[in-house]
């Protein structure tokens, strides 16, 4: 089955050695091909160590990116990387480069989309083992050129006053890249997406509103989009979501329960599964979890963002209070979000990181057997 029982979200610390070679690049010092050696040797050490660990499902760590969405995004047909002074969300804490997009053409799904190659890496060294591909939602790319960016947002020609054309755009680019994958071999993709994460919280949800942007409408025509993703893949791909409140440097931007968006999205969304953040009271109780319907619920109880282990039985107290709103053979157990959504990674060490992932795999094997 997947999502599996103890999953990971995807994202793992950066060893120094990339750090140091991703910086030698930056400053012309080693050339592309060197910064991909580097990048193949530590990827290939990682699916190892996931292995060695027990895990059921290998990614790449996101090893190759700067950020979990942005490199995924700006490289899509029509899509234009624009730097900023600062993003749209406040980190509580340490605060990312800025950035955002544009559209310059219609949005579409190029056939030499550098992640195609990242995948056949991951796939040619990951052997037996099941490999994940981790992939922005296709909300992010409208809830970063279009929502977050409102005030500066002008369409193309094609987008302006249709923007149900840029909807099915989306769609229709999303349709052939898991087609693409899927052609790889690809048979298990998580959609990451801090959109929701945005519009659970009261006070991102009145900004957005004094602006004119109801939010609610706006999560119908994500979860529409998504739907028609749903509709179009193979029987045999796993497709699921995982939902975040933010993760830069172990901080994060928004918070609030899911009750604002679950008629929404978990009522709705047709993905198989839904990776959950829940290990801070930011994430509210799990009463939302009643609009559930068949999917799978990954309850992110273990956190990635502090060293401190938890403990054992805290965890299963709190997976047995969520079988109360879904049946437990429905839940699963991961991190409530990968260890390094950007470069920089949280402020954890790998140490730490695995036993982490060790915890979540001793409670799930305790839990469910």
């Amino acid at each position: 089955m997947r999502p599996y029982r103890y999953d990971i979200v995807g994202s793992f610390l950066r060893p120094a050695r990339l750090q140091k070679a991703r910086s030698d690049y930056k400053a012309g010092f080693i050339t592309a091909s060197d910064l991909k050696q580097a990048e193949d040797a530590c990827i290939a050490e990682l699916v190892q160590k996931e292995k060695d660990n027990g895990l059921l499902a290998v990614t790449d760590g996101e090893f190759r990116r700067s950020f979990w969405h942005m490199d995924f995004l700006e490289a899509l047909e029509g899509v234009k990387h624009v730097e900023a002074d600062h993003w749209s969300v406040e980190f509580k804490g340490d605060k990312p480069h800025g950035a955002t997009l544009t559209f310059t053409s219609q949005v579409r799904f190029p056939k030499d989309h550098p992640f195609l190659d990242h995948y056949r890496y991951l796939k040619s060294i990951a052997g037996e083992t099941d490999t994940k591909l981790t992939i922005p939602s296709p909300s992010m790319l409208h809830l970063i050129a279009c929502v977050r960016s409102h005030s500066t947002y002008t369409p193309i020609d094609r987008y302006k006053d249709h923007e149900d054309v840029l909807f099915h755009d989306i769609a229709q680019t999303y349709i052939d890249a898991i087609h693409a994958f899927y052609n790889e071999g690809c048979r298990y993709i998580q959609l990451d997406d801090t959109s929701w994460g945005e519009f659970c919280d009261e006070n991102k949800r009145a900004q957005y509103l004094s602006q004119g942007i109801d939010v609610d409408q706006v999560g119908q025509a994500y979860v529409q989009v998504i739907n028609q993703i749903i509709d179009a893949k193979p029987a045999d791909l796993t497709i699921t979501m995982h939902i975040c409140r933010g993760n830069f440097r172990s901080t994060w931007f928004s918070s609030g329960g899911y009750e604002k968006v679950a008629p929404i999205l978990f009522a709705h969304c047709k993905v198989d599964g839904f990776f959950l953040e829940y290990d801070s009271d930011r994430a509210g109780d799990f009463t939302p979890l009643r609009y559930i319907k068949d999917q799978y619920v990954v309850l992110g109880l273990v956190t990635s963002k502090f060293a401190a282990l938890e403990k054992k039985e805290d965890i299963i107290k709190r997976i047995h209070e969520a079988s109360h709103y879904v049946p437990l053979k429905q839940l699963c157990l991961s991190t409530q979000c990968g260890f390094s959504s950007t470069e920089e990674g949280n402020k954890i060490t790998e140490a730490d990181q695995w036993k982490k992932i060790r915890l979540v795999k001793e409670i799930a094997q305790e839990v469910w057997g």
